[in-house]
C-alpha cells in the first residue's frame, strides 16, 4: 500500500487530508511539527510527503533539505498569497504545490499524478467486484473481461481513485476528454449509463442531484 506522510500543524486540514487519502486507499500518517516529521522520516520509508510550509520546531523549506537526499515526492501546501514560497518550493525540488484552501478532489488529483509519475500508484486495483490492471487497461469481473472504451476506463479509474466524492459532470468531463465541458451536453451521462451496465454498478454509482455522479464506498 501507498504510504504517505503529510506534514501539517492545522489539525483541521490534517483531519481532512487524512481522511481523504485513506478513503481513497493511501496509507497516511500524520504528524505537526517539522521535528516530528524528521523523527517519521528516520523511522520509516514514505512514498509521498504533503508539506506544509509553515511549520513550528522545523520548517518546511529546512525539512526540505533534509529530504532531498531521500528522492521522496513532496508536494508543498501553501498559503493562498505565496507566490514566493511556492516558487521557492519548487526550486527546492518539490513535485508540486497545494494552495489552502483547497478541495478534496484537486488534493487526490496531484496527489495521483505524482504517484504516477514515480510509478508508486497500485499496479492492480480491486472494488466492487472489478479487478483492474493500470498497466495493460484490462477490467475483469469474476474473472470475467469486460469490454470498455477507452473513455469509459478512464471515467471508471476516475471514479475508483475518488470513491465517495461527488464528481461534476464538468470535472468528469474535463479529465477524462482534457476539454472544456460543452454547455448542456449529455456526453458524460451516456457513457456512465452503459459503464454502470458494463460493470453492474447500477446501484454503486449513483447520480447526485444537481451535481453529476458519487462512487458508494
Amino acid at each position: 500500500m501507498v504510504k504517505i506522510l503529510i506534514v501539517e500543524d492545522e489539525r483541521p486540514i490534517s483531519n481532512l487530508m487524512m481522511l481523504s487519502l485513506k478513503r481513497a486507499g493511501y496509507a497516511c500518517t500524520c504528524v505537526y511539527d517539522g521535528a516530528a516529521a524528521a523523527d517519521a522520516l528516520e523511522a520509516q520509508t514514505f512514498d509521498l510527503i504533503l508539506l506544509d510550509v509553515m511549520l513550528p520546531e522545523i520548517d518546511g523549506f529546512t525539512l526540505m533539505e533534509y529530504i532531498r537526499p531521500l528522492g521522496t515526492p513532496v508536494i508543498f501546501i501553501t498559503a493562498k498569497n505565496s507566490l514566493d514560497d511556492r516558487v521557492r518550493g519548487l526550486r527546492m525540488g518539490a513535485e508540486d504545490y497545494i494552495v489552502k484552501p483547497f478541495e478534496v478532489l484537486e488534493l487526490l488529483a496531484r496527489v495521483d499524478v505524482i504517484l504516477r509519475r514515480y510509478h508508486k500508484t497500485e499496479a492492480v486495483l480491486e472494488t466492487g467486484g472489478l479487478v483492474i490492471d493500470t498497466v495493460s487497461r484490462k477490467v475483469t469481473r469474476r474473472g470475467e473481461p469486460v469490454a470498455l472504451t477507452p473513455k469509459e476506463y478512464d471515467i471508471l479509474l476516475l471514479f475508483v481513485r475518488n470513491p465517495g466524492v461527488a464528481l461534476y459532470r464538468e470535472t468528469i468531463y474535463e479529465r477524462v476528454w482534457n476539454e472544456e465541458f460543452p454547455y448542456g451536453s449529455k456526453t458524460v451521462d451516456l457513457h456512465i449509463q452503459r459503464l454502470r451496465k458494463k460493470v453492474g454498478w447500477e446501484d454503486r454509482l449513483r447520480s447526485v442531484s444537481k451535481i453529476g455522479y458519487r462512487l458508494e464506498v
